[in-house]
């Protein structure tokens, strides 16, 4: 049997270990100051307006004093029934736990947290207290619903960090590691958070794959294809045919620019853009640019004018049929849904369907995503912008992550830092960790016009290329595609739309979240799907009366799309058009990392 006894403790090498992470803080310290003097120091959340926020929230809640005690004797209530508990378990008795975590809860899945009374103690004594502070702030009298809810975030985003599977001493699974490695795994952990920093060049960027097991082109976006059309905002990728005949109207595919078009071509087995062919569409897909300074005065109507009626054009060159259909998806949905409006006000029908992902077009519920959107923070946003032309794209994904930061932030400081682990080859991960640049003048005008005024439905409200945009007078069929756990596009905001175009549609609500819900292959067999041909006002009258199905929707969008292919023609294949081929799918703008 192989001796698994740790290595000795050997005091010389880890006093050399020792001096060398000193030296590495020292220069990812200098390095981070050199980076504060050049990036003018902006962070997503301001500590000063939270700080203030807090501040007046807890002058509100002791100006009720007996309301406050009344909160802190139920608090000591249950601090006293866990004590009293404890102390039976102690003694052998069986006993109910006092508190537990909430179903979707994974932080405490080890059994040690349930097994052993200490840790069991912890657990409860922790859940106490922030579900205890959570519903406080939830309770704060003579403050207004926006207030309300960035108080809630950021408490969530206190209590999350603070829970003990976050600190070595009180996570039974790294002590466990760490007494059976006698401390090297808390040392790899060490040297990998050391690198994270510096990586970030003293911003933690946490590393959340493997990004050397991937390369686009190799094991991820490696559908077959060819960039067809180029221009200053994007290329335009004509994916080669998989079945002998094809729709007559091919498929246009627009994309957010937030993050990269390969999520929907992960890989073959997870591939929208692959099914989509081998289901006899002829995919166009728009490939944004990674923007940089020279981007600056980019506005959203430029990629509206650059993109999806650019690549319509370049379309009609590389098959002859002028006619088309159209998926959007999230911020690419927002555009494609623009861009109709402003069709139907040339009375240009070429647009025979429209499929949104994910899509907001009203936002005045924008879900916890307008915690960062108010005149303060968006007057800082912009004073940023300014400086470079441009929102880095680390920016946007620490908002994201923030969101969902047990999944995405406290998951990985544990596996990576505290366990000593590295982190696993994902290719959705490392899709996520390809960050995008946002210019100065399209995150402007989305942020305040959109979010912020949510000019978007109202007519007129936004004028694009010189045309006022009125999204009621879209009358394409639409098919909409939302998820039920988005935490990104909530599918009760994405609903109101149903609400707005005046042609034939059909609402259909998945399982699971932004993305999950939406790469969710048939082979997969994952999830479900709710229809209901009736759309009324109230999203959950829809919900109420919608009948579930179980797998996936992409076999009932395509029944759906198939409705508007013109019939089939033979395969087309990329070059045979009127368009000479550029080079290979993926293309070199998808490649532009930061």
């Amino acid at each position: 049997m192989a001796d698994k006894t740790p290595a000795a403790f050997d005091p010389e090498r880890n006093a050399q270990l020792f001096k060398d992470f000193t030296e590495r803080s020292q220069r990812i310290m200098n390095s981070f100051m050199e980076c504060q003097k050049m990036d003018g120091n902006y962070s997503v959340i301001d500590p000063v307006q939270v700080g203030s926020m807090f501040m007046d929230a807890a002058t509100k809640m002791m100006s009720d004093p007996a309301k406050f005690a009344a909160a802190q004797t139920q608090l000591m209530q249950g601090y006293a029934d866990l004590w009293q508990a404890t102390a039976k378990r102690m003694s052998g008795e069986e006993v109910d736990p006092i508190v537990e975590p909430s179903p979707g809860d994974r932080r405490f899945k080890d059994s040690a947290w349930s097994d052993e009374a200490v840790f069991d103690h912890i657990k409860q004594s922790y859940l106490l207290a922030s579900n205890w502070l959570t519903d406080q702030v939830r309770d704060v009298d003579d403050v207004d619903d926006k207030t309300r809810e960035k108080l809630a975030f950021y408490t969530r985003q206190w209590v999350d960090a603070m829970s003990p599977t976050n600190f070595a001493v009180t996570n039974p699974k790294v002590l466990k590691t760490a007494s059976e490695t006698n401390g090297e795994s808390l040392i790899k952990g060490l040297d990998q958070l050391l690198g994270d920093l510096e990586k970030g060049k003293g911003d933690l960027r946490i590393s959340m794959t493997d990004t050397e097991a991937f390369e686009l082109g190799k094991n991820v976006a490696v559908s077959e294809g060819k960039v067809i059309y180029q221009n200053d905002m994007m290329q335009l990728l004509q994916y080669a045919p998989s079945t002998k005949k094809v729709a007559k109207r091919p498929l246009l595919i627009v994309p957010p620019w937030i993050n990269k078009f390969y999520i929907l071509d992960l890989q073959p087995k997870n591939s929208l853009i692959k099914w989509a062919v081998d289901q006899g569409h002829t995919v166009f897909v728009i490939s944004w640019v990674n923007p940089d300074e020279k981007h600056a005065d980019k506005g959203f109507e430029d990629y509206m004018l650059e993109g999806p009626l650019a690549a319509m054009e370049a379309m009609a060159l590389a098959t002859g049929e002028k006619d088309l259909n159209v998926i959007g998806y999230c911020i690419g949905g927002t555009l494609t849904a623009s861009t109709l409006a402003y069709l139907a006000a040339a009375k240009d029908t070429r647009i025979k369907s429209a499929t949104f992902l994910t899509t907001m077009v009203d936002f005045s519920e924008p879900g916890e995503l307008g915690v960062f959107i108010d005149e303060e923070q968006l007057e800082r946003l912009e004073e940023h912008m300014d400086k470079q032309g441009y929102l880095d794209g680390q920016h946007m994904s620490q908002v994201f992550n923030l969101m969902r930061d047990n999944d995405l932030i406290w998951s990985f400081v544990v596996n990576n830092y505290l366990m000593g682990r590295e982190p696993m080859a994902f290719d959705l991960l490392y899709w996520n960790s390809d960050n995008t640049r946002m210019p100065k003048m399209m995150h402007s005008l989305y942020l305040r016009k959109m979010y912020l005024q949510n000019k978007l439905v109202e007519p007129g409200g936004i004028t694009l290329g010189g045309v006022p945009i009125d999204l009621s007078t879209i009358k394409t069929p639409v098919y909409w595609l939302s998820t039920k756990d988005d935490h990104i596009a909530p599918w009760t905001s994405t609903y109101k739309a149903t609400q707005i175009y005046k042609g034939p549609k059909k609402f259909v609500l998945s399982a699971s979240g932004h993305i999950a819900g939406v790469i969710n292959p048939p082979v997969a067999n994952k999830y479900c799907y709710w229809t209901n041909p009736k759309i009324p006002e109230d999203p959950d009258a829809f919900f109420d009366g919608a009948k579930q199905h179980d797998g996936s929707w992409w076999p009932d969008w395509q029944k759906w799309v198939k409705k508007y292919a013109g019939g089939e023609v033979d395969a087309r294949v990329p070059g045979d058009g009127k368009l000479e081929p550029i080079q290979d799918a993926p293309g070199s703008y998808v490649n532009v990392r930061i």
